[in-house]
């Protein structure tokens, strides 16, 4: 047990020394942070330098995690800041439950079960690192310790387009829940007005949580994806060649389980 609440703080520092970084350097914060939750909270004018000045603790409480020797008092203050996070994203979810909540940087994801789990993965390892003693490496730490790195940045959707999306593409091919006969060259505002007068997605726009995601052509179809409700993706099938909406296909292809 010792062993392990050693490992916790230089995770949890490593954590949040990411996300202080992103606050403070995201170039994409001063123009979308209006849009978080936050700005709800305090305003969209002390947006900005409320995240700041959260970056500016995180780094503080990171740097007492790293500093020896290890106090009862650093997993006490990570303790604190972990619950500090679950309370927010609890008001983000009842507030403004399609907003983000900007805590890894501008993004657009909203607040969801994978931003909970994440924090309360935090909140654990905080708890868990008030007993923390001077780490000595083994192979069963390392291996813990990158398991826990791992599950950290799965359930944080601010990295999806580098592997969700990309897996989410090769599991529709793989599947190829839609027919498909080889592509043409059409301009993409034609396929999306195409898409937007068709009956499916008329039938699928109540449950879409956001704008076109992605966008590949296979064979003779183009295909548009977006997020919708209950952790799946909307994959909408749109003819290369024709003008009949009704043509258009819809499959709802569900969220591969974070790691």
């Amino acid at each position: 047990m010792q062993g392990i609440a050693a490992l916790q703080p230089y995770l949890i520092a490593a954590f949040l020394v990411w996300a202080a970084l992103l606050k403070l350097l995201d170039r994409r914060m001063r123009s979308q942070a209006g849009q978080t939750a936050l700005a709800l909270l305090v305003g969209s004018a002390r947006a900005i330098p409320t995240f700041r000045l959260i970056g500016l603790v995180e780094l503080a409480v990171a740097a007492a995690l790293l500093a020896p020797p290890a106090l009862p008092a650093e997993g006490a203050a990570a303790t604190a800041l972990s619950i500090g996070f679950l309370g927010y994203l609890t008001y983000s979810s009842l507030a403004t439950p399609t907003s983000s909540c900007g805590c890894l940087g501008a993004h657009a994801q909203p607040v969801n079960w994978r931003a909970f789990t994440r924090a309360g993965l935090l909140l654990a390892m905080s708890v868990t690192a008030v007993w923390a003693t001077p780490f000595r490496p083994d192979t069963l730490l390392v291996l813990l310790g990158a398991a826990e790195a791992v599950a950290l940045l799965g359930l944080s959707p601010e990295l999806d387009r580098h592997w969700l999306r990309p897996l989410r593409q090769f599991l529709v091919r793989l599947r190829r829940p839609l027919a498909v006969p080889p592509p043409q060259d059409v301009p993409l505002e034609t396929s999306l007005r195409l898409l937007y007068l068709s009956p499916a997605y008329c039938t699928a726009s109540a449950h879409l949580t956001s704008d076109v995601q992605d966008v590949w052509d296979e064979d003779v179809h183009r295909f548009a994806s977006y997020a919708a409700a209950g952790g799946r993706t909307a994959i909408f099938a749109i003819p290369l060649s024709g003008d009949d909406p009704a043509a258009v296909r819809v499959a709802l292809v569900d969220e591969p389980a974070a790691a």
